[in-house]
């Protein structure tokens, strides 16, 4: 049978923004990423940039989360958004509710799910093909730099990614390879740290991509391929 769920995991420089969707298309699923922090947000009352501010693709929020920042009475936590003292939400409820709207969308026909540890979430189903995209880190950061605006918006949202480019003070490649870095770190510390696993283990997935050395296009057509003869 084909798979009914696809988890992409995406390193920065990676593309996994445009193939993601490119696969659901192909695949005639529903293609979730900007939705999960959405609903998450909706169902514990925060604001959507709380929300963003602890997923584990946010690297200035990821990083200060797990520091105990945002334990403090009034903590920024990039993207110019605080958290009051009389509503902080743990961490571990974000994460809760995240597996929670994974596992939704992935019961309710299907998903292409990007990121937020999907690949471990799902591990035991029987319809998830769980998929890796990466490559070296010298290739990632030229094809990052090749298309600054797009990975960007992959990154942290549109809204991070104006207040990073407002703030941004060095030579663009600089600033281009310092979010690379900080994304690396904050995706791989989010999924250490609630799932005590290394995202870059290759034993969580059934298909892992160098995709720094093929186009998008081609990418996205090994996944659609193994997806329908999964």
């Amino acid at each position: 049978m084909s798979a009914r769920v696809v988890t992409i995991s995406a390193t920065y420089g990676t593309g996994g923004s445009t193939v993601g969707p490119a696969v659901a298309e192909r695949l005639g699923l529903r293609f979730v990423d900007r939705a999960v922090p959405e609903l998450v947000a909706g169902e514990i009352g925060c604001t959507l940039e709380e929300a963003l501010a602890h997923d584990g693709r946010a690297e200035s929020g990821i990083g200060r989360i797990l520091a105990g920042a945002a334990r403090l009475p009034t903590v920024a936590l990039g993207m110019d958004v605080y958290i009051p003292d009389h509503g902080f939400v743990p961490p571990e409820e974000f994460v809760e509710r995240t597996e929670s709207v994974i596992t939704r969308m992935a019961d309710r026909g299907g998903a292409v799910l990007l990121g937020r540890a999907a690949a471990v979430v799902l591990a035991g189903r029987e319809d998830a093909l769980h998929v890796r995209l990466d490559g070296p880190r010298e290739r990632r950061l030229a094809r990052a730099i090749a298309a600054e605006p797009p990975e960007l918006s992959e990154a942290s949202g549109p809204s991070e990614a104006s207040s990073r480019r407002a703030r941004a003070t060095g030579p663009p490649d600089r600033d281009v390879e310092r979010m690379l870095d900080d994304n690396d770190r904050a995706r791989t510390a989010y999924v250490k740290h609630f799932y005590g696993v290394d995202p870059a283990d290759p034993r969580l997935y059934h298909l892992v991509i160098d995709a720094t050395r093929l186009p998008a296009s081609a990418t996205a057509d090994l996944i659609v391929g193994a997806a329908r003869a999964f």
